[in-house]
């Protein structure tokens, strides 16, 4: 493994590569290499690299996955956890004092830099301006400074350019009239105050703002769909938070949402290994979740049989079967879903959902037959292509990555950059066996159940 931890973090990425070797790691095992773009880029068109894990902007895992396809092996993996436009929802039942806290902390701790932050905060009209009030004036109380201080609750930014980029998006809000509320920062270090900004919608933020800064938008009552329909319509699926007391509101919510980590009554940050494995999907990751049970085969190789050339599978045939299976997808589904340990007083349920089918690109008709059917044991959908052409696979839609077993490195590279051309998700050239992640989303549920007014479950078991 080459540790490349981002230019700005070189000292902390030294000692917990240090750690690790004191721990036993041995040193050819496991290598730091610090230093700017040019080596992560150096990394990624080396052809001896076999996968990338990367935790950065969508923008650069793009880029990582387009050197990837031209130098590495085409089917080398990426697992790539990007960013997101996180929202958070508070309807009307909401309890505002709790609503208040877990917005503090989500929006703000960290100074906003966390993948998870809040970004989005999408309030019922009915107590928009309880909630506000609350907000501003815990804001307040926010003191800001050096990081060391236990007295600090904000920190500076990780360096002088985010410093820059976010204080002139500040200002161009604030040029629009939409910022409503700004606390004052230091007047030395890299700082931007925790700063809030109206907005009609999740369509008014076109990128994610990595810091203290958070959008307010309200919606009616009865619009909880639409707020739901604005987060899946943005491609981002990585945090979302609900605050609600209504049960049939959190179950209606979460089904419809195509986010991997919910969080209901509770701050969406601080995901816990073993309890809530991390990660998106759609524009904000690959997959599999970090922390979670099918995570490690990722960094494993399961060789699948070579085959030779095939026949060659029309396009158009390909894009009616994904339409077909896209129409019957709602039907056929049958998420599996297991409850993990956590804290008393929280629920944590992981939900496995199938995927959008994968193309199994053959090249034989036997070996497309085989890759079908390894994806349909995992609970996966599939969708038998030996032979596509690879320019086919930046045009059509409604899958979810690519199985290719041949031996002609040329076609298996068209394919690889083909996949790295589409916009949208980053989507898997797979040249072993697939696992589990290939073929399901991995999406869970966090709930504070004493928020709501107590815990039934420790409420029950008492009186018995």
């Amino acid at each position: 493994m080459l540790a490349k931890p981002a230019p700005q973090t070189p000292l902390i990425a030294h000692l917990a590569v240090t750690l690790l070797h004191r721990a036993g790691v041995p040193a050819s095992a496991l290598q730091l290499l610090p230093g700017e773009g040019d080596v992560g880029a150096a990394l990624t068109r080396d052809a001896r690299i076999k996968g990338v894990a990367f935790t950065g902007s969508t923008a650069t895992a793009r880029r990582i996955r387009a050197s990837m396809a031209d130098h590495l092996d085409p089917t080398a993996p990426l697992i790539a956890e990007t960013g997101g436009l996180n929202v958070m929802m508070v309807d009307s039942t909401a309890l505002p004092e709790q609503a208040v806290r877990d917005i503090l902390a989500s929006a703000f701790q960290s100074a906003g830099q966390r993948c998870s932050a809040l970004r989005c905060l999408f309030v019922q009209e009915d107590i928009a301006d309880t909630v506000t009030e609350m907000l501003f004036g815990a804001m307040d109380e926010l003191a800001l400074g050096d990081p060391v201080d236990l007295a600090t609750d904000v920190g500076p930014l990780i360096d002088q350019a985010a410093q820059a980029s976010i204080s002139a998006y500040i200002a161009g809000a604030r040029a629009e009239g939409r910022v409503t509320k700004q606390l004052a920062a230091p007047l030395t270090g890299h700082f931007v105050a925790p700063t809030v900004i109206r907005v009609s919608g999740l369509d008014q933020i076109s990128d994610e703002v990595f810091g203290p800064v958070l959008h307010i938008a309200t919606f009616k009552s009865g619009q909880h769909g639409a707020v739901v329909q604005a987060v899946n319509a943005s491609g981002y699926g990585l945090t979302f938070g609900l605050h609600t007391r209504i049960d049939d509101r959190v179950q209606s919510v979460t089904e419809a949402l195509s986010v991997g980590n919910t969080y209901v009554n509770r701050n969406q940050i601080g995901a816990v290994v073993g309890s809530q494995p991390f990660g998106g999907e759609g524009l904000s990751g690959t997959g599999p979740k970090a922390g979670g049970p099918d995570y490690l085969a990722r960094f494993t190789r399961a060789a699948a049989p070579q085959s030779d050339v095939g026949p060659q599978t029309p396009e158009a045939t390909v894009q009616t079967a994904l339409r077909m299976a896209a129409a019957a997808a709602h039907s056929n589904a049958q998420p599996r879903s297991m409850v993990l340990p956590g804290p008393t007083g929280e629920s944590n349920r992981l939900t496995l959902v199938p995927r959008t089918p994968v193309l199994c690109l053959g090249p034989s008709t036997a070996a497309a037959l085989s890759q079908a059917e390894a994806i349909r044991a995992l609970g996966g959908q599939a969708i038998e292509a030996p032979g596509l052409d690879p320019a086919a696979l930046t045009r059509l839609t409604g899958f979810s990555g690519a199985l290719f077993w041949g031996q002609d490195a040329a076609q298996a590279r068209g394919y690889a950059r083909a996949l790295a051309a589409r916009k949208g998700p980053i989507l898997p050239l797979i040249g072993d066996l697939p696992d589990a992640a290939h073929a399901l989303l991995e999406r869970h549920l966090c709930i504070d159940t004493t928020a709501s007014g107590g815990n039934a479950q420790l409420l029950a078991e008492g009186s018995n």
